[in-house]
């Protein structure tokens, strides 16, 4: 059922959307690959995804999708993901190492090297060197790279400072450049 709120906008209760054992087939694996990008641990994964699909089911008439259903999801894997980074007390976020100030020269190439990665092959390799990246550091690369937050979003989220942001994503791109270089030959 659409209904609109108070400034126009049409929303779409979720129980409205379908049978959710369609949605949830359709969109575990979504919400999984969300997720393990920021946790890296499949078994911590599913615990997280079977979470947030009990949570849809038990509120589903309450939630209202005010865009895609897609993007709904993404967001709550996003959230899920961070909170439980947050609460797992694995993280020092102020022992992040800094970098040196010539890693602004990698900082300006980002988009050129990232754009110019072609083929399966090379798609498959980059997933395994971002996988590899220290937790901190790969965190914070996905939410620049997949979710497309800007730095001080980034930093506002993490209780960091945008130039440790700053460092972090040159630090990744340094050793996803070398990574894929290697891979190369």
């Amino acid at each position: 059922m659409l209904s609109s709120d108070q400034t126009g906008k049409t929303s779409t209760s979720l129980s409205q959307m379908g049978p959710f054992e369609d949605l949830f087939k359709n969109h575990y694996p979504f919400v999984c690959n969300i997720l393990y990008r920021y946790v890296g641990d499949k078994s911590k994964v599913e615990d997280i995804a079977q979470e947030i699909f009990i949570e849809l089911w038990l509120k589903k008439d309450q939630i209202l999708i005010h865009s895609s259903l897609a993007a709904y999801l993404r967001r709550m894997a996003v959230t899920r993901a961070l909170n439980y980074l947050r609460d797992s007390k694995k993280h020092n976020w102020e022992n992040i190492d800094t970098l040196d100030m010539n890693l602004k020269e990698d900082l300006s190439q980002q988009p050129e090297a990232i754009r110019h990665l072609e083929g399966d092959e090379m798609r498959i390799k980059l997933e395994e060197a971002i996988g590899k990246l220290p937790e901190k550091c790969r965190i914070i690369f996905s939410l620049s790279r997949y979710d497309e937050l800007p730095y001080a979003e980034i930093a506002r989220q993490l209780d960091l400072s945008v130039k440790t942001v700053e460092n972090q994503i040159g630090k990744a791109l340094k050793y996803l450049r070398n990574a894929l270089a290697e891979s190369r030959g």
